[in-house]
């Protein structure tokens, strides 16, 4: 994708070479120079076209990559709201497992106890059984020798005191037998209803363990389903990081086409206005004067958007937002518009191959048209921070033959 939209860049700066090219010049009396002239001014109208039609370009590459931007930093946001459910679904995971591991040693305690009175219940039921049996076989004995056997063992006795005797203990055998089947009874009973209660308790954890498996289950989905969320987030933000390096390539091969647009408007220019006052070499004036201060020298350094190492091709002077921009040179203005990186941009044409350029111009702040012919000192400008700028300050570059040098070098 890259190599493709660079590949049409280039073969767009090579159309305009061959498109935007000088008519020879010199002899030919009134009616040849007149035609020479009426075709140049055809040219830089053609060549200003274009110019316009790659700003709109750089313009709309600029919103996309905004776009693109603003667009990262809402995933961002996303993406951090989904992490956070995504804790708080694990602490509430983590909160239902110590629950379920409690519910299920309840339900084990529970089992035991199931256990032990079913045991209970059946020692009951057969020590009611046993002395029923008891009862039921005196009884029997009682019916098969009949009242008379009863009677027997009462007058046998060897005295009345020794009948009472007889006759409380057979009545007391009998109560007994009668009192300890009801006691047994009883015991049976309460067994049986602890036997009933614990079997729905032990029915109570079984339900609530299966609602706590259920809601185990579904917050392990929900956390499966953020993850995948996060997921297509992470894709996402890498296409849109891949989207803003490319818009970024784009933007840096435009100001290269900028600079081949620019060197052919001044050449038609140059060629039209035969450059009447052409620099001839010495000093340049200050580009501004008042409330500055040099915040970045010529060379390399490390970007202050990108982060990035990378060779700084002018001077920036930090001064106050509407501070005023004055032409270093007299010459012809080739560039008056917003471009890329640079923002709103000048560059003055001042012949023999020197070109200053004026970057990060506030906008409503560009004084100046293309083909303007500017003084020495002439305000041209206000300061501003558009384009790729951290804060208000003037981008100051020089530029021999189109290849950018040390203002240093040529300043006062």
């Amino acid at each position: 994708m890259k190599k493709m939209k660079k590949l049409g860049l280039v073969m767009i700066a090579g159309a305009l070479v061959a498109t935007i090219s000088l008519q020879p010049s010199g002899g030919g009396g009134e009616v040849a120079q007149a035609a020479t002239l009426s075709q140049i001014q055809k040219e830089i109208s053609a060549a200003n076209q274009k110019i316009k039609d790659a700003e709109r370009k750089a313009a709309d590459v600029a919103r996309q990559k905004q776009n693109a931007e603003q667009e990262q930093k809402t995933i961002a946001r996303k993406k951090e709201d989904v992490l956070a459910e995504i804790n708080s679904l694990m602490k509430e995971i983590d909160k239902v497992a110590i629950e379920q591991s409690k519910k299920k040693a309840e339900k084990e305690a529970k089992q035991v106890e199931l256990l032990q009175t079913g045991q209970d219940l059946e020692l009951a039921e057969k020590r009611v059984v046993d002395r029923e049996a008891l009862l039921e076989a005196r009884m029997r004995l009682m019916y098969s020798n009949g009242f008379v056997s009863y009677m027997d063992v009462l007058f046998s006795a060897t005295s009345f005191s020794d009948f009472l005797d007889r006759f409380d203990a057979l009545q007391t055998i009998l109560d007994s037998d009668r009192d300890m089947v009801k006691r047994l009874k009883e015991d049976k009973e309460l067994v049986a209803q602890k036997k009933v209660e614990v079997e729905a308790q032990f029915a109570e954890l079984e339900v609530i363990n299966q609602e706590l498996m259920l809601k185990h289950a579904d917050l392990v989905k929900k956390e499966s389903e953020k993850e995948v969320l996060i997921a297509s987030y992470n894709e996402k933000a890498e296409e849109l990081s891949e989207s803003i390096e490319e818009f970024e390539v784009i933007s840096e091969e435009q100001e290269k086409l900028l600079v081949a647009l620019a060197a052919q408007v001044s050449k038609l220019q140059a060629e039209e206005k035969r450059i009447k006052n052409p620099y001839s070499g010495g000093k340049l004036a200050m580009p501004i004067r008042d409330s500055y201060r040099v915040s970045s020298n010529f060379g390399t350094r490390i970007h202050p958007i990108s982060g990035k190492k990378h060779t700084h091709t002018g001077i920036d002077f930090a001064a106050p937002q509407g501070t005023a921009i004055y032409a270093a040179e007299s010459g012809v203005v080739i560039v008056s518009q917003n471009w890329s990186g640079y923002g709103n941009c000048i560059i003055i044409d001042h012949g023999n191959g020197l070109w200053t350029l004026y970057g990060h111009i506030m906008n409503g702040g560009l004084l100046v048209d293309v083909g303007d012919e500017v003084k020495r000192g002439d305000k041209i400008a206000k300061v501003g921070s558009t384009g790729n700028s951290t804060g208000p300050h003037l981008h100051f570059e020089v530029r021999k033959n189109e290849v950018p040098v040390n203002p240093g070098g040529y300043l006062k």
